[in-house]
């Protein structure tokens, strides 16, 4: 659920992010409105425009991935993971306590006299419904913390993509993030794939330093339950 819920979010999020710098040359305000003119940011100069997209090649890009294989990326994702460790030792050790209970349920029930199985199922149940509570806000506390990350690179990654578009001849960008069927792209092959691309100029222009381990990070959702993000990689047809 976190995985699906972060593609969309990525989806909405790059939409917007891409199409607004895109088209914010040609936008103008009407003389006269009354209107104030935004505040240039920080980072840029006040007349900075993006690049106008007029290339005609076809590009292909794993948004998700790029995002958490640059180094910013694998960094506050092995952050966020470590800042959960706690809270998944304590899933854990309730996960094990009730599959213990389930355990002595079904070896035990025919065993045990009429109130005390009722006790025990009455037990399981309740620590049952904890435990999927407790693991359901877990989920959705780290898949917020895992959206805030990848909200935060994009902002910062979407102005790369539309330049290196620009600089490169590409009139149009498909994101490879998931496969056929769940994405309407059929395949895309490396050769027009600018994952790598992308990822080594922010990883230059970020400054920030590969982390120790090695790999990308792969955001997991607190244990014992998973989800593993979409690697940088192409799509293909299922085979028959």
């Amino acid at each position: 659920m976190t995985s699906k819920f972060l593609r969309f979010s990525l989806a909405a999020a790059v939409l917007f992010a891409i199409s607004a710098l895109a088209q914010t040359g040609s936008a103008t305000t009407p003389a006269g409105t009354g209107a104030l003119p935004a505040a240039p940011s920080a980072s840029a100069p006040a007349d900075a425009q993006p690049p106008a997209i007029t290339g005609t090649k076809v590009g292909a890009i794993n948004i998700e991935g790029a995002i958490f294989g640059s180094n910013e990326g694998r960094r506050d994702i092995e952050g966020l993971q470590k800042k959960f460790e706690p809270k998944n030792a304590e899933l854990k050790s309730a996960n094990d306590e009730l599959e213990g209970l389930k355990k002595q349920l079904s070896t035990q029930q025919d065993k045990l006299n009429e109130d005390a199985l009722a006790n025990l199922k009455k037990q399981i149940e309740g620590k049952q419904k904890t435990f999927d509570r407790s693991m359901q806000d877990a989920q959705e506390e780290f898949g917020n913390g895992q959206q805030e990350i990848a909200s935060r690179i994009l902002q910062k990654m979407a102005p790369m993509i539309v330049k290196y578009a620009a600089d490169n001849g590409y009139g149009m960008i498909i994101d490879t993030s998931k496969q056929w069927p769940q994405s309407p792209v059929l395949l895309a092959g490396q050769s027009v794939d600018i994952t790598k691309a992308v990822v080594d100029i922010y990883n230059a222009q970020s400054g920030v330093p590969a982390p120790a381990s090695t790999g990308a990070a792969k955001p997991a959702a607190p244990k014992p339950v998973g989800t593993t993000p979409a690697k940088p990689a192409t799509t293909a047809p299922p085979k028959n």
